[in-house]
């Protein structure tokens, strides 16, 4: 089974005007999984709550934090380019929480494989948000299993764009450095055939991390705007996303046969104002691969992903 940790009320009304429509993509993704087979595979998790603010202060300044938890001053609310409320406030809270959840879960059980359906988090620096992200939930994350368990993790981020907070907070919190260490937070560079080759290159070395018994978990996070037809993104086809996904999957799947490695999906990034059945179609694929190579489960899903109305 693949634990999906999420509760309604992480998920925040549509708000007109925002153009990302992330902050609801835990509700629509899981309304389209449930169309899925991959639907039969899933067990719902809701026994987490949010993050408070001490969570949030490990990887951010008071200022910053303080500025989101009340809303003012407004312009560092939302520095994040969304708009505040309080219910984003309780959701984005909710969302870190969720990850953190699922993180925690997957190295209690290392046999099971986690998701947290949510986003919103790479992009967001120490002292501010940026690009639609809030916190770094990462960071959060991993700070918290490494000072309350030593435990040290990598992140493999396939969304289109660096995921800058990870290392715009290794100067913010020294012992990052071993949470996450250098090397360990996977951003695959460049287009297509090479795009493959730089993931496959960064691949090797956390596989021989995690063998050498240097990492405790791996989180996966396939971002859809890495897709071609994507607004934002255009660096795989559809063939060479899905490529990437058994890329990693199967590397897993091999550190497994030697070590109980704990494994925790997310979804970040994708945006198709003109079909966004696509980018949840591509992150359901993404989970029946998973399903396939830790889970033995051979689905044979394939999603329909419309090319680009011009």
């Amino acid at each position: 089974m693949l634990n999906i940790y999420y509760r309604d009320d992480m998920v925040p009304a549509d708000v007109p005007g925002n153009y990302s429509k992330s902050p609801t993509k835990p509700r629509r993704f899981l309304e389209f999984l449930r169309g899925t087979p991959v639907w039969l595979h899933v067990a719902l998790r809701d026994n987490f709550g949010p993050v408070t603010r001490d969570d949030l202060l490990t990887a951010h300044t008071p200022a910053y934090v303080d500025a989101f938890l009340t809303g003012q001053p407004r312009s560092l609310a939302e520095s994040n380019d969304l708009r505040w409320s309080p219910e984003f406030r309780d959701s984005v809270l909710l969302t870190n929480g969720c990850l953190l959840a699922a993180n925690t879960a997957a190295v209690d059980n290392p046999a099971q494989v986690t998701m947290a359906p949510v986003s919103g988090f790479h992009h967001a620096q120490p002292e501010r948000g940026s690009g639609y992200c809030t916190f770094s939930g990462q960071v959060v994350a991993a700070l918290k299993l490494y000072r309350e368990r030593g435990l040290r993790g990598a992140w493999i981020d396939l969304d289109g764009h660096f995921g800058n907070s990870i290392e715009d907070s290794r100067a913010f919190a020294a012992d990052l450095d071993v949470a996450i260490p250098r090397g360990c937070n996977v951003n695959a560079t460049g287009s297509h055939v090479a795009y493959l080759a730089d993931l496959e290159h960064k691949l090797h070395e956390i596989e021989r991390r995690v063998l050498a018994g240097e990492l405790a978990y791996v989180c996966m996070a396939h971002g859809a705007d890495s897709h071609e037809w994507d607004q934002l993104g255009h660096q795989c086809t559809t063939a060479e996303w899905l490529q990437a996904a058994d890329m990693v999957y199967e590397m897993l799947a091999r550190c497994r046969e030697v070590r109980p490695v704990a494994v925790t999906l997310a979804l970040f990034g994708g945006y198709r104002d003109d079909h966004p059945e696509s980018v949840l179609g591509l992150h359901a694929m993404d989970t029946a691969q998973c399903l396939k190579f830790l889970g033995g489960v051979e689905l044979k899903y394939m999603a329909e992903v419309h090319a680009r109305r011009s």
